[in-house]
């Protein structure tokens, strides 16, 4: 059998596992190479803990090499292009020619597409941004937050309310909630529209009993930084003393160069095995559009949520597709459209939402209470994902394992 080279482009939470699994399917004469720019790989779900100084960087993050296992090709260099007729990836320094190709690289964050927003907002959606707010709570005496969702679609669906409902208990925490108020501005008609009207309601309530303030059907227009003022459509300016923005997101530069992104800059894929038009490319994650049962609005269909969890198990197929073609086994592999949330809402305590976002007419997703049960199962998920490969992470994934089963949940690992 002659080596095929596979090449990834994106070490995020889809490429590593998409490289390891298929590292440790394949035999050695195959080629893994994984391209990824940033030589720390941070762990995103922590980035709220990161705001509110329960965890430092240096505890949510890794080298990338520690990460991936023992015969993958690590590239530090960012992917400056992709020709698809001869099968190239073309980084700074070489060509890489591949015989299959996996786009992991999610999504690109774009605070300068809202006049203001840049100069204005605070942000946890990236390590340095939640580092910085940490700073800004620390010298914030109070008065009016505002929680921005500056437009759609944005990366883990649950983060604004996680983020307005742990603002508010670090406000409470630091004597600041009697003189403070939290507010939650979306774009959308309810929490996580995606997921129906009644995990919507819930997660309202979840809002409500934290003491935050939710305003539905808000599409951020612009900020003035000068006057602290946000400008919305067709509703009256909000004024706010602290502004923290889940930023305008955008789907891989080079990906939409290279022909492979639609209209609105994500890569289209067959929703089952994360296939693209073209031979042997594959792309995952938070880069992708997928379609799923039930509207948006009239002419806008709904779309999978971008989310780490989601990501992770379609690594997980497509690496199984790759590693049978490459075999010459008749295996099929399919990704379901099942996938899960923890909500933090504070005081240690988080909400579980879980569900198949495939169901027809429209996805079916349950909300489990809000306990402290969620709450380690997220901190555990964290642990496990920043260990290097060996005998400790297998033992949490075990721990996991057998815990999810033991509630009765789905838990991708």
């Amino acid at each position: 059998m002659a080596g095929k080279t596979i090449i990834i482009l994106g070490a995020g939470v889809g490429g590593l596992v998409a490289a390891n699994e298929i590292r440790r399917r394949l035999t050695g004469e195959h080629r893994i190479v994984l391209v990824e720019k940033n030589p720390q790989h941070a762990f995103a779900p922590s980035f709220l803990w990161l705001m509110t100084g329960d965890r430092q960087p240096s505890q949510i993050s890794r080298d990338v090499h520690q990460l991936v296992r023992p015969g993958i090709e690590v590239i530090l260099e960012e992917a400056l292009g992709i020709d698809l007729t001869k099968r190239r990836v073309q980084t700074h320094t070489q060509t890489l020619t591949y015989d299959y190709l996996i786009l992991a690289l999610g999504a690109d964050l774009a605070p300068e597409a809202i006049p203001g927003l840049k100069e204005g907002a605070q942000t946890y959606y990236t390590l340095e941004g939640a580092k910085q707010l940490n700073g800004e709570l620390s010298k914030f005496g109070g008065g009016k937050v505002a929680v921005v969702v500056s437009s759609i679609p944005y990366k883990c669906p649950g983060a604004p309310h996680e983020g307005a409902m742990l603002l508010m208990d670090y406000l409470h925490k630091h004597d600041l909630g009697e003189k403070s108020e939290v507010h939650l501005f979306t774009p959308e008609a309810q929490p996580m529209p995606v997921a129906g009207p009644v995990l919507g309601d819930a997660v309202k309530q979840m809002l409500a009993d934290a003491g935050v303030f939710f305003h539905p059907l808000h599409k951020l227009m612009q900020v003035d930084a000068n006057t602290h003022q946000l400008v919305f459509e067709g509703n009256e300016p909000f004024q706010y003393n602290l502004l923290v923005a889940v930023p305008p997101h955008h789907g891989p530069r080079i990906a939409k160069e290279a022909g492979l992104a639609n209209e609105t800059g994500w890569i289209p894929v067959d929703r089952s095995t994360l296939r693209t038009p073209y031979e042997g490319v594959y792309a995952l994650g938070d880069a992708t559009a997928i379609p799923i049962p039930g509207r948006w609005k009239p002419d806008m269909p709904l779309m999978l949520p971008k989310a780490g969890v989601f990501a992770h198990a379609q690594a997980e197929v497509v690496a199984r597709q790759i590693t049978a073609d490459i075999m010459g086994k008749d295996e099929r592999s399919e990704f379901p459209g099942i996938g899960y949330c923890m909500l933090e809402a504070g005081e240690s305590l988080a909400g579980f939402a879980f569900g198949n976002f495939f169901a027809e007419p429209s996805p079916q997703i349950e909300l489990r209470k809000i306990s402290k049960t969620w709450h380690v199962g997220k901190v555990l998920i964290e642990q496990w994902w920043l260990q290097s490969h060996g005998l400790r992470r297998d033992a949490l994934h075990l721990a996991l394992t057998l815990g999810s089963k033991a509630l009765g949940i789905p838990l991708v690992l």
